[in-house]
């Protein structure tokens, strides 16, 4: 059998030298400044986008990848790699319906076609790097020679072990998507209170905790794994950022004074995720090396 082939929505921010060494296949979401639509990192930058959220007085709108879109993707794929399962991950369906959208095409492949369909949708249940790290493992596992039950195993056991939390910076992107009440906003601006976000095991945001003073949130962070990995010092670590490098190079700093980092991953936050979240956010990773 030939090696599997890995396909992924855009929302992974999976950087994009690690896309080219695994020859991962990445769908682009779609994104719309009033009449203005972009496919996320192929229309427009990630500065650019940033760059015109700060300037826009209404959100940009986003939209999920249809079924009709992926079916012409596998059905590409199919004939550029024949006989090659195909494995396709997924932003979290708590968040979006890219995954029943990935479900739904392979639905109408199979009522099409006289042969076998070999792919499998898997829901990541999270999102940006918390779902790119599972993208990246099974491509690593892929060229490994990995079946696609050993790559669902391994991914089922990373979905359990990664732990994530969002540093944001600024409770206006929150309040514009409807996430908390303008009063709630406008309160927590005037006290300076950094909420720290995280995605459950269903793969719903959640609010973690609310800190007053960015410096306090930092440090709200760091116990916070310390105490999720407290008998594991061997962790992988990826840091993505809404225009703030500076603050994510000091979380990997931080995180290096109690753990022994091995990989280290950075990128920025894409500007699907980016659209909700908004600058100075950062989304911080972590799982057993």
């Amino acid at each position: 059998m030939s090696q599997i082939v890995i396909v992924a929505d855009s929302t992974g921010d999976v950087p994009a030298a690690l896309v080219a060494e695994y020859g991962i296949h990445i769908v682009p979401m779609r994104l719309a400044f009033g009449d203005e639509s972009y496919l996320e990192g192929i229309d427009i930058t990630v500065e650019e986008f940033y760059d015109r959220l700060a300037k826009s007085k209404d959100l940009p709108t986003t939209s999920q990848t249809s079924p009709a879109q992926y079916v012409e993707v596998y059905q590409n794929l199919m004939k550029q790699y024949p006989g090659s399962p195909i494995v396709s991950i997924h932003l979290s369906s708590g968040m979006s319906g890219t995954y029943q959208s990935a479900q739904l095409a392979k639905s109408m492949i199979e009522e099409d076609s006289t042969e076998p369909v070999n792919i499998t949708a898997i829901d990541s249940l999270s999102a940006s790097y918390g779902f790119g790290m599972m993208v990246v493992h099974a491509a690593r596992l892929a060229k490994q020679g990995a079946s696609v039950e050993q790559i669902c195993t391994e991914l089922g056991r990373l979905g359990q072990e990664r732990r994530l939390y969002f540093l944001v910076d600024t409770l206006e992107y929150l309040q514009k998507g409807g996430r908390i009440g303008k009063a709630a906003a406008i309160l927590g601006t005037l006290l300076n209170i950094k909420p720290i976000l995280s995605v459950d095991h269903e793969g719903i945001i959640y609010s973690v905790d609310k800190v007053r003073g960015r410096k306090k949130a930092v440090s709200r962070v760091i116990e916070l794994f310390k105490n999720d990995f407290p008998n594991h010092k061997d962790l992988n670590v990826a840091v993505c950022d809404c225009v703030n490098p500076e603050g994510a190079e000091e979380i990997i700093q931080l995180l290096s004074e109690h753990f022994t980092l091995h990989e280290i991953v950075r990128n920025s936050i894409g500007s699907v995720v980016g659209t909700h979240v908004g600058p100075g956010t950062i989304a911080i990773f972590v799982w057993p090396a």
